[in-house]
């Protein structure tokens, strides 16, 4: 997908510090040690492949972790890191908080850390050189404008249930803000269940599940991303409902499987948010190596999607 990458016009980093750690490879190759969150959706699997494609295109030697969705594997990999001396850190934070220690660890040895995908909630913003990734927020607010747009003008109540992502995690409570903000613009529209489903397929469907037993008047299911809102789909079904008719359906995301239920009218509206990273993660760390400012946010370019504009775009679509 020809997904650009759009700096979002704050002021570069003055610091304008060397930030080659303590070595790295002996033949002059930069090492970047990187910290993925997992493998728990479709969208974190392309995030990784492009990172690890866009490493060995750059010519840089990519150290890569898994962390299993667990921010102690995070840490415990980043302190790795700074033990094997690579030249740069990036990583996708689990969640947001507890970072300072072994950020300040990082910066302890002149390594600079390069955020990706999620923020952390750090008063010092030292810690990191910048932040690579999404608006969050704005794509809870797209979704919730859509949905606003949809019962503009009607007063009868509106029950809607959320699926949330990981708990304590920037997307979660980024979309669940952005959504609440925009839906609080219509009264009737109400959140009637809220509960985290993990980002994964499975989550989706056994918390779906749970919501449907619970509540009989759900007119909306609002997902943080594709793989619980298509856990969620098979619930739907299962419970004799028709998804994208009898439940609207809006997710985050917009990977191919996504595209295809959305395009199928089981879901019926995307936004989007683009895990190709890699290029520009390794255009960043070659910056951050060579000790040149960068931007301390840069926000990837999105876009949203209904029915015929995913019909539209599927052929061509990447992820």
């Amino acid at each position: 997908m020809a997904i650009g990458l759009l700096a979002t016009g704050l002021a570069a980093c003055g610091d304008g510090e060397g930030g080659s750690g303590g070595g790295g490879a002996d033949d002059g190759q930069i090492v970047l040690g990187f910290s993925q969150v997992g493998a728990e959706s479709g969208w974190r699997t392309a995030n990784t492949d492009s990172i690890k494609k866009s490493a060995e295109a750059a010519g840089i030697k990519l150290q890569f972790s898994d962390a299993q969705q667990k921010q102690e594997n995070q840490i415990k990999a980043i302190r790795s890191f700074i033990q094997q001396k690579v030249d740069v850190i990036a990583f996708s934070p689990v969640v947001e908080s507890g970072w300072d220690t072994v950020l300040k660890e990082a910066k302890d040895a002149n390594i600079p850390v390069i955020l990706t995908d999620r923020a952390v909630d750090s008063q010092d913003t030292s810690l990191y050189k910048t932040f690579l990734g999404s608006d969050f927020v704005k794509e809870g607010k797209l979704s919730g404008e859509w949905l606003v747009e949809q019962y503009k003008g009607k007063t009868d109540p509106v029950n809607i249930v959320e699926l949330q992502g990981t708990t304590g995690s920037a997307p979660a409570n980024d979309r669940k803000k952005g959504f609440a903000d925009a839906i609080a613009a219509a009264p009737n529209l109400k959140v009637i269940a809220s509960q985290t489903g993990d980002f994964t397929r499975a989550g989706g469907k056994q918390v779906m599940e749970a919501f449907l037993k619970a509540h009989k008047d759900i007119d909306v299911l609002f997902a943080h991303n594709d793989d619980m809102g298509l856990g969620a789909l098979e619930a739907i079904e299962a419970a004799g409902k028709v998804p994208g008719k009898d439940i609207i359906i809006i997710t985050i995301d917009a990977v191919k499987d996504g595209m295809q239920a959305l395009a199928d009218g089981k879901f019926n509206f995307i936004a989007e948010c683009s895990p190709l990273l890699g290029p520009q993660l390794m255009d960043l760390v070659k910056k951050v190596h060579a000790g040149e400012a960068v931007e301390p946010r840069i926000v990837t370019e999105e876009t949203t999607f209904t029915q015929e504009q995913a019909k539209a775009a599927l052929p061509n679509r990447q992820y």
